[in-house]
C-alpha cells in the first residue's frame, strides 16, 4: 500500500510561516523525487516545488521563490515545504506528489497523491 499523508496546514495571517509535512510509505522513498502542488478554489492545480531523491531542489513556482523551501529527510520518509512570508494568494489545498514510482509490492504507479492539506492565509 502506497500512501502519502500531508499535515501542517491551517489558518495563518499574512506574513506568517507554516511548514507542511508529507509522510510517505509503501515504496522506497529515498529512491524517488517528490513534488508539492497546490490548488486554489476555481484554479487548476499547479506545481509549487520539486526535489530529487538526494535532496537537490528541482525548482520553484515563480511566485513562491525566495519564500518557500522544499526539503526532505529520507530517514524519516518525509518531504517538507517551509512557507515563509505567506500571502493571501498562497491560500490553497497543498498536495504531496510522487510521480512514476514502483511500490514495495512491485506495482508501477504513474502518480501518487496525498489527500491534501488546506492552507488559508487571511487576516
Amino acid at each position: 500500500q502506497v500512501l502519502l499523508v500531508e499535515s501542517g496546514g491551517g489558518l495563518v495571517q499574512p506574513g506568517g510561516s507554516l511548514r507542511l509535512s508529507c509522510l510517505a510509505s509503501g515504496f522506497t522513498f529515498s529512491g524517488y523525487g517528490m513534488r508539492w502542488y497546490r490548488q486554489a478554489p476555481g484554479q487548476e492545480r499547479e506545481l509549487v516545488a520539486s526535489i530529487t531523491s538526494t535532496g537537490h531542489t528541482g525548482g520553484y513556482l515563480d511566485s513562491v521563490k525566495g519564500r518557500f523551501t522544499i526539503s526532505r529527510d529520507n530517514a524519516r520518509r518525509t518531504v517538507y515545504l517551509q512557507m515563509n512570508n505567506l500571502k493571501p494568494e498562497d491560500t490553497a489545498v497543498y498536495y504531496c506528489n510522487a510521480p512514476a514510482i514502483y511500490s514495495d509490492n512491485g506495482e508501477r504507479l504513474l502518480e501518487v497523491w496525498g489527500q491534501g492539506t488546506l492552507v488559508t492565509v487571511s487576516s
